[in-house]
């Protein structure tokens, strides 16, 4: 039985250990009133996510330009003249769990549609295999690319040609691959007994990949 972990708080900080991972985190912080006004300052942009959970469910995006904030959660995108209003009314329409932040990263598009990778890795009698590596468009209108939110699917050299068409995907795709065992060796050493892998990575316009979650449970 393949071992799980819930956690994207203890999945981050296990990779945090390693400057070879730790370079490719987006910064992450615990939520609360300040370390959203913090990142906000800092980024311009964050992602509020549950510590638990997965499928997208609970994801927020929280911005602050010229002094206003806003935050858009599904498809409802809020507007507030101040950060009061706004972390009041957050705090109204997220689920009642843990949360955390994440450094906002202005992803690579597809018209104008955020896109990430999903690289799944499964444990054999032969040592770890790839068994995907895909790109997941989001759906017209959301933030977040998950399938069950109606995202669409993309071999994941379509995705690059058509969101870094001045990117060579074959590189890239070697540097993903190349990257996922690295953090797939940190994973075993940290939490033996893993199985199977899904890391959920996202590219700027430069091509730097971001780690954005790690799954034990990948779909």
């Amino acid at each position: 039985m393949s071992r799980q972990l819930a956690s994207k708080w203890l999945k981050t900080a296990a990779l945090l250990k390693y400057p070879v991972a730790a370079v490719h985190i987006p910064q992450t912080m615990a939520f609360n009133a300040r370390n959203l006004q913090l990142m906000l300052g800092r980024y311009g942009m964050v992602y509020i996510k549950p510590i638990v959970g997965g499928g997208g469910y609970g994801v927020i995006r929280v911005s602050t330009s010229g002094g206003s904030y806003r935050y858009t959660h599904m498809k409802v995108t809020r507007s507030f003249t101040n950060y009061g209003q706004m972390y009041r009314s957050l705090m109204r329409v997220k689920a009642k769990r843990r949360y955390l932040i994440q450094q906002g990263i202005h992803l690579a598009t597809i018209q104008g549609r955020p896109v990430d990778y999903r690289v799944k890795v499964v444990k054999t009698k032969r040592g770890w295999v790839f068994r995907a590596v895909v790109g997941r468009l989001a759906r017209p209108g959301l933030c977040v690319t998950n399938i069950s939110k109606g995202g669409t699917m993309l071999s994941g050299r379509r995705a690059l040609q058509m969101s870094l068409p001045h990117i060579s995907s074959r590189h890239k795709r070697r540097e993903m691959r190349a990257l996922t065992l690295t953090c797939t060796r940190i994973m075993e050493v940290q939490f033996p007994g893993v199985g199977q892998l899904g890391f959920d990575y996202g590219l700027d316009y430069s091509g730097k990949i971001w780690i954005l979650e790690v799954n034990t449970r990948p779909q």
